[in-house]
């Protein structure tokens, strides 16, 4: 058995890879399981991939025969995963050489410990690098790493006992979002949640506003009408799913906020998909559970249906572009 298993999904990073990768062989930790997943790359990562294997026999290259997205990528890594404990690593990303060393160690000191967040830096296309800052604290219950993560005041990055990443694989069921339903699952489920001093490196890219505009924006609704009915099948206190909501409110208003901002851009195929995918939100969220701070405000409030909403959102954002808010 490694000590760690590391999952990397793949898809058309040739640029980024050997640096990825070069920061994985370089560990001060040796004992490593590397499961590299190429997701139908049509660029040369496959071949970068297998060029690697037959110079370490560390990484273990999965060829896919279908696009499945990063979740499912790092599902199928998973299902031979062997190490005690498990993270990711997105194929344009790297570590400090420290890292992985530096979480096995505090799960070694902390018996309780399922999970270890890395310290984040954001790493810019002009070469800078910017802490991702994180609240001062020692050790969060898994409630508490919940509760900060429904704002994203500590990030997703992490590496997590086995037992517990197989319980709740990734969710592959929500496009770009699914990472935030796992997080938040796993950081629920966990005992103690602590961090090391080990720095993950967090590739920021610039991305055009063409490629932004499309129905993808809106899975962050999906994503989080699985996460609610994933916690309630695990039985979770109704103030955490009270707050989950509010979460839910909001990211229905920013949707409603984007669509009106961007409907000329998206495809009639992408604003059917995009309405369809806010309406039904509005519909699956318990609005008895929302706080009155959450909804007080115009362009926020609670309406009898589905059609008056969209009327206080389209005239709540036109009146914000009049002024330019």
């Amino acid at each position: 058995m490694a000590e760690v298993s590391v999952l990397v999904a793949v898809y058309n990073a040739e640029a980024y890879l050997p640096e990825c990768l070069d920061s994985l062989l370089g560990q001060t930790l040796s004992d490593l399981q590397i499961i590299c997943i190429d997701d139908c790359s049509t660029d040369r990562s496959a071949q970068l991939l297998d060029d690697y294997a037959r110079r370490d026999h560390r990484i273990e290259v999965i060829h896919l025969e279908q696009n499945l997205g990063p979740s499912g990528a790092r599902n199928r890594g998973l299902s031979r995963a062997a190490g005690r404990y498990v993270c990711m690593v997105d194929a344009d990303d790297w570590l400090s050489p420290d890292a992985l060393e530096q979480a096995v160690a505090v799960f070694a000191a902390h018996q309780q410990t399922d999970g270890v967040l890395f310290q984040m830096q954001l790493a810019h296309s002009d070469g800078s690098c910017e802490a991702f800052a994180m609240p001062d604290f020692t050790v969060l219950t898994g409630e508490e790493a919940f509760r900060l993560s429904l704002s994203w005041q500590i990030h997703g990055l992490y590496m997590l006992r086995s037992e517990l990443q197989r319980r709740y694989p990734y969710d592959d069921q929500c496009g770009l979002y699914g990472d935030e339903t796992t997080t938040r699952l796993h950081f629920l489920a966990s005992r103690e949640i602590r961090q090391c001093a080990g720095t993950y490196y967090y590739r920021q890219h610039a991305v055009s506003a063409t490629h932004r505009m499309t129905a993808q924006y809106f899975e962050r609704l999906a994503a989080h009408e699985s996460l609610r009915r994933q916690m309630a099948g695990m039985g979770a206190a109704p103030a955490l799913l009270a707050e989950l909501e509010s979460v839910r409110w909001l990211a229905l208003v920013d949707a409603c906020h984007f669509y009106h901002q961007n409907r000329s851009l998206l495809s009639a195929e992408d604003r059917h998909k995009g309405m369809d995918r806010m309406r039904h939100a509005w519909h699956s969220i318990d609005r008895a559970a929302l706080k009155k701070e959450t909804t007080a405000k115009f362009g926020y409030r609670l309406c009898s249906s589905w059609p008056l909403f969209r009327l206080q959102e389209w005239a709540y954002f036109t009146l914000r572009g009049l002024l330019r808010r």
